[in-house]
């Protein structure tokens, strides 16, 4: 039998976060409803919505994500229901994994980059990756919001129509209440 040569590959470096458990679950209170609960699994980068009815998990919907989005996914679900800092994503989309020599270091490089007037340049790749994964996200009503020189934060997505439709009942039962 021939023996064949196999080619040695150099290893990637992923970008796909280091979690003790690969199975990730998200109840996010106050965004979701009870019973209903985001699933990352951190292998396969899905994220489902489950909606448990008469004791039966049910998936809704789900959406696969790269290892670059979720690494950015992460922190933020993670840090609900407060925001996710500027170095904390920074260090989860760079390393791949969040410690605190990471996000300190992170953090002094962003500070450093503000005060060369090169921050935008910095954190461009981030926001490219945030801004696939928000579009993602949607697909579930969650929105990425930004918070000036602070960072991000999960909030619920408000259809343009509610909006549209709360605005002129609020208009409209104050209009009444003036009348009366």
């Amino acid at each position: 039998m021939q023996k064949v040569p196999l080619k040695k590959h150099k290893s990637t470096v992923s970008h796909m976060p280091q979690n003790d458990e690969e199975i990730l679950h998200f109840t996010l209170q106050g965004l979701l409803p009870a019973g209903h609960v985001l699933v990352l699994n951190t292998t396969l980068g899905t994220l489902s919505y489950l909606v448990c009815e008469q004791n039966i998990p049910h998936m809704m919907m789900e959406q696969q994500f790269t290892g670059s989005e979720t690494s950015i996914l992460l922190p933020l679900l993670e840090s609900y229901p407060y925001y996710c800092p500027y170095e904390v994503l920074l260090a989860s989309f760079n390393h791949g994994h969040i410690t605190e020599t990471n996000v300190e270091r992170c953090r002094q490089r962003l500070q450093e980059a503000q005060s060369e007037g090169i921050w935008d340049q910095e954190m461009k790749p981030v926001r490219n990756i945030l801004s696939r994964t928000r579009l993602k996200l949607r697909a579930f009503r969650i929105e990425i919001a930004s918070i000036f020189e602070t960072g991000y934060i999960l909030m619920y997505m408000v259809d343009h129509k509610e909006m549209d439709i709360s605005s002129v009942l609020t208009r409209s039962s104050q209009t009444n209440s003036t009348k009366s």
